[in-house]
């Protein structure tokens, strides 16, 4: 059966499992001397590390046994990072010597924004792939223009009324053009989803402020005194109280919208998604990585990161085609076929840009 016929018979799809197998001991030994190896090299050794981190964390995460494959070069992300440096020292040369250019750089800033973006979705989509076949971003300068710079510019001037929208019209814009070979992602993402995310999290952020301050009254009536050098009453109050709102806020809106976008998109005839991600178990997740890390002087980044990957592949669900291992096989074949390497060639990172 080839593609067209397993995409016209009736779809069925068999459930199978969404795992993450790294382990914190392994992704320490390889955090720590892509640390070490970039303040020796002056930071030069970073693109080799982050193509050896990314190896490490797309080969550990795996749907129905088959892992994902990162195809980046580390001299493609090098070459982006030079671009990156030199575009950033000539505005910092020519705006601290001559003030005047600054209006300049930031029209320039303005035009270039939307390619940046399309360069950088590409990239990243591109250099994955899952059983022999890529993924990739279709979209346009034009369309990247309208999507990053004038929706948010309306959401701007109705006082953020609008923004809300304007999250969804880039989330809507990033899904519909990311395709997986041939297929494009097929998204029903809803605005209202978004309004009530958004007013959720303002409503958090409401109390967040007024428990910081009946904090800082309760404390301020109280003898607090100092302990090591450090204001003990802000020190607790960004802890105890600032600390966990803010991450709570934060994961309000990654959750809700996460979930949303994973069950209302498909690549249509070939696989579904769910997730079912919680607000308070990821809110604890995200506060002690940030308090292990803190700690740790650092050291628990590779744990933190390695934890949280686990939990977004526990808490997702995939579907696939009964069809699907036919369907990728010729995908894979026609992709070969098309001439990856003349991509690898020309692609570079500029995503971090």
């Amino acid at each position: 059966m080839d593609v067209n016929e397993a995409s016209n018979a009736e779809v069925r799809f068999n459930k199978v499992d969404v795992e993450f197998t790294g382990q914190p001991k392994e992704y320490f030994g390889i955090w720590i001397v892509n640390i070490m190896l970039s303040i020796v090299t002056l930071g030069i050794y970073s693109a080799w590390a982050t193509v050896r981190n990314k190896n490490y964390l797309y080969g550990h995460t795996k749907i129905d046994g088959h892992a994902f494959s990162y195809l980046a070069k580390p001299l493609q992300i090098l070459k982006g990072r030079i671009f990156a440096l030199i575009l950033f020292a000539s505005y910092a040369v020519l705006t601290h010597f001559y003030p005047i250019t600054i209006l300049p750089f930031i029209l320039l800033f303005i035009v270039l924004f939307p390619w940046l973006i399309v360069k950088g979705l590409a990239f990243r989509l591109r250099m994955t792939s899952y059983r022999n076949v890529r993924f990739d971003f279709l979209g346009t300068y034009k369309e990247t223009f309208v999507t990053f710079i004038l929706f948010p510019l309306v959401g701007f001037f109705t006082i953020y009324l609008a923004m809300p929208w304007a999250l969804k019209k880039i989330d809507e814009y990033v899904l519909s053009n990311t395709s997986y070979g041939q297929k494009q992602v097929t998204t029903y993402i809803e605005t209202s989803k978004y309004y009530l995310t958004v007013l959720l999290t303002v409503l958090v952020g409401i109390v967040a402020v007024v428990a910081v301050m009946a904090f800082m009254f309760a404390s301020a009536a109280m003898d607090f005194s100092t302990f090591f050098g450090f204001n003990v009453r802000v020190d607790a109050v960004f802890i105890v109280v600032y600390l966990p709102l803010l991450l709570l806020i934060k994961s309000i809106y990654k959750v809700r919208i996460r979930n949303h976008i994973f069950n209302s998109s498909e690549f249509s005839d070939l696989a579904e998604f769910k997730s079912d991600m919680r607000i308070v178990p990821y809110t604890l997740l995200q506060l002690t990585n940030v308090l292990a890390i803190v700690c740790s002087l650092g050291l628990a980044y590779p744990w933190a990161e390695i934890r949280t990957a686990r939990y977004l592949a526990f808490s997702t669900q995939a579907r696939l085609n009964e069809h699907a291992d036919t369907v990728l096989d010729t995908m894979s074949e026609r992709q070969s076929a098309f001439g990856d390497e003349a991509a690898d060639a020309f692609d570079i990172d500029i995503s971090a840009i």
